[in-house]
């Protein structure tokens, strides 16, 4: 953000949002590719595999020419007729527009590859092209740095470069380990027709999510202008940093959660979920009860330029993102069981209420924050819900989940605010006690979820581990 600047950095955000905005075909056809590949894995039907694999790659450059026309077409005409940018920069966000359009295409090409590496559980080759990712993104930065051309320009043409060399990567990975992605053009008529009805009503459930994802960017946007927009993009960078531990450590479970369905062991199933939730929030607590505590100072080292809003735009996120995560087991569930219209339905309709509702409340006069706050009060309406339509359809107790895994969350998130909350109030603002406070944060919840939020076994496999952890450094 220092080198774009505070206003073409969010001129990226909202422009980049409205591709991301006709990205809910291919969210629905993502999930839906990942769970046919992961069930014919449970299923050990790999005569079926190929002819899967081939049908979601034929459907998704269907779906990618699709996205296309509606980004060159509705997409356009939001840019020039909704959004509000400068008109000196207006060049500049159609430029933004196109390379966002063609990154959007190769992403949606690249989604079976991503979902075949996803359902045979190799995260490894995620790590690797992870890591390739962030150093790629990081010469960004420097070239940024170093060009005579418009940085908003260059800097989505570059992102459009790294999108595409990720995609052949895990393409060339594909194809090296994994005979059914060598596409053979196989086109199965029925199985299309079931993998799109399926895809369907999951096509409801990302719409919502794009809807109030990128809806929201848009109001804050007509409300507030570019401002608003880079506080928010800072704040959802936050939020993926942290997210992505949590969404990697699910990406290994959510395949295992389809198999055990797939081969009818629903108690293994019940633990996976248990497991997911539980381990998930975790994770995503010691990450997130640093920066809350600290956000500003963080912010400050990081930008040095913070936009306003943003401290309270990442703590409220981040708060989110946690609710939202604990409750992606319960989608998976429903995904495995291929019964997903009532659940998409449902759900979906009480997520697509966060833009209206946010909308009437900034028509009132409420703050840039406010939709935040709307936010997170639905995606908790809309985690209950989840839990009483998933109960009947895996034999699920919601009480032994309430047990299991949402108590211990409460009571641990509860206790290790303790020792951070009360060092924040006895020590004044400098580096050094950020410091203090950032360590004591992360030392405190995984103290806590060691002694309350683990079962026996759990505390016993843990200490297992970490002892041939030890043994292999000695």
């Amino acid at each position: 953000m220092n080198t774009l600047g505070v206003e073409d950095y969010g001129i990226y955000n909202v422009v980049g949002g409205i591709v991301a905005m006709f990205g809910f075909l291919n969210a629905s056809m993502s999930s839906s590719t990942q769970r046919y590949i992961a069930y014919a894995l449970g299923k050990n039907d790999y005569g079926n595999l190929r002819k899967i694999f081939s049908t979601c790659f034929l459907t998704h450059l269907l779906i990618a020419f699709v996205v296309l026309v509606l980004i060159e077409t509705v997409g356009i005409w939001l840019l020039y007729n909704k959004m509000v940018i400068p008109t000196d920069r207006m060049n500049a966000a159609f430029w933004v527009f196109q390379f966002s359009s063609i990154s959007a295409v190769v992403a949606i090409i690249g989604v079976p590859f991503n979902s075949d590496i996803i359902a045979h559980e190799k995260m490894s080759a995620f790590a690797y092209i992870s890591i390739l990712e962030v150093v790629l993104k990081l010469v960004i930065v420097y070239m940024l740095s170093i060009g005579n051309i418009d940085k908003l320009i260059l800097y989505a043409a570059l992102i459009l470069v790294v999108q595409i060399s990720i995609v052949f990567f895990y393409q060339i990975y594909c194809l090296k380990h994994f005979e059914e992605s060598r596409i053979k053009f196989i086109w199965d008529g029925s199985l299309f027709k079931e993998i799109f009805g399926f895809a369907g009503w999951n096509m409801w459930g990302c719409l919502a999510h794009i809807l109030y994802t990128q809806g929201l960017n848009i109001l804050l946007n007509m409300f507030f202008g570019p401002a608003v927009n880079a506080a928010r993009g800072v704040a959802t960078q936050v939020q993926g940093a942290v997210q992505q531990f949590s969404s990697n450590f699910q990406m290994a479970l959510n395949p295992q959660i389809t198999k055990t369905y797939a081969a009818n062991d629903m108690k293994s199933m019940h633990t996976l979920i248990y497991r997911s939730s539980k381990f998930t929030f975790f994770l995503l607590f010691a990450l997130s009860l640093p920066v809350i505590m600290e956000t500003e100072q963080i912010l400050t080292l990081w930008l040095k330029i913070v936009p306003d809003w943003t401290v309270i735009f990442v703590r409220l996120m981040l708060c989110v993102v946690m609710v939202d995560s604990i409750a992606n087991p319960l989608m998976t569930a429903a995904a495995a069981t291929g019964r997903v219209k009532v659940y998409q339905s449902v759900v979906g309709g009480i997520l697509l209420l966060i833009v209206p509702i946010s909308y009437i409340v900034l028509k009132l006069g409420g703050n840039p924050y406010s939709v935040f706050i709307v936010h997170f009060a639905v995606c908790t309406t809309a985690f209950v819900v989840r839990l009483f339509i998933i109960r009947p359809m895996i034999n699920f107790s919601i009480s032994s989940y309430l047990k299991n895994a949402i108590a211990r969350c409460i009571v641990v998130g509860i206790v290790s605010l303790i020792i951070p909350v009360t060092l924040r109030i006895l020590l004044d603002q400098s580096i050094f006690n950020s410091f203090v406070i950032i360590i004591a944060s992360v030392i405190s919840v995984l103290v806590f979820t060691f002694l309350i939020g683990l079962t026996t076994n759990e505390r016993l496999f843990i200490a297992n581990k970490i002892k041939e952890v030890a043994y292999k450094i000695i």
